[in-house]
C-alpha cells in the first residue's frame, strides 16, 4: 500500500511538471505568432517614415507616425524582441537569410553589405531571419 501510494505520488508529479512545460511552450509559440503577425507592421512605418521628405518630417503627421513607430519598438523590446544586427558582421546562416551576393572590394569576406529586412529575435530565438546582400 506504501509503495503504491509513493508510486502514484511520484507520477503525479512527474505529471505536474509535464503540464507546467507545456504551457510555458504554448505561451512561448502564442507569443512568437503574435511577434510575427506584428513584424511587418513595423516594416511598413519604417518604409513610410524613410519616404518623408526632410522638409515634411516637421508635419504633425509624420510627427505622429513617428511616435507611433517608437512606441510599437518600445513595446516590442520591452516583451523581449530585439533586432538582429546584421550589416558590417560577418554572414551567419543562423540569424540571415542571403539573397543576393555582391563583388565589392569594400567589404570582407562573406560580410553582410546590406540588410534588406531586419531580423529580430524573441527570447534567443529567431522569430524572423535578416534578409541580406553578402559581399565577396
Amino acid at each position: 500500500l506504501n509503495d503504491k501510494y509513493r508510486r502514484t505520488m511520484a507520477e503525479f508529479d512527474n505529471f505536474r511538471k509535464r503540464t507546467e512545460k507545456e504551457k510555458a511552450a504554448m505561451y512561448e509559440i502564442g507569443a512568437k505568432d503574435i511577434i510575427e503577425k506584428i513584424l511587418p507592421v513595423v516594416d511598413n512605418f519604417e518604409r513610410g517614415l524613410a519616404t518623408i521628405p526632410e522638409d515634411d518630417k516637421a508635419t504633425p503627421v509624420a510627427e505622429g507616425m513617428d511616435k507611433i513607430y517608437r512606441q510599437l519598438t518600445k513595446v516590442l523590446e520591452d516583451v523581449g524582441v530585439k533586432e538582429i544586427d546584421a550589416c558590417g558582421k560577418e554572414f551567419n546562416p543562423d540569424y540571415h537569410n542571403a539573397v543576393m551576393h555582391v563583388e565589392d572590394e569594400a567589404f570582407g569576406e562573406n560580410e553582410v553589405a546590406e540588410v534588406l529586412q531586419k531580423g529580430y529575435t524573441y527570447r534567443d530565438t529567431v522569430v524572423r531571419h535578416s534578409m541580406v546582400k553578402v559581399a565577396n
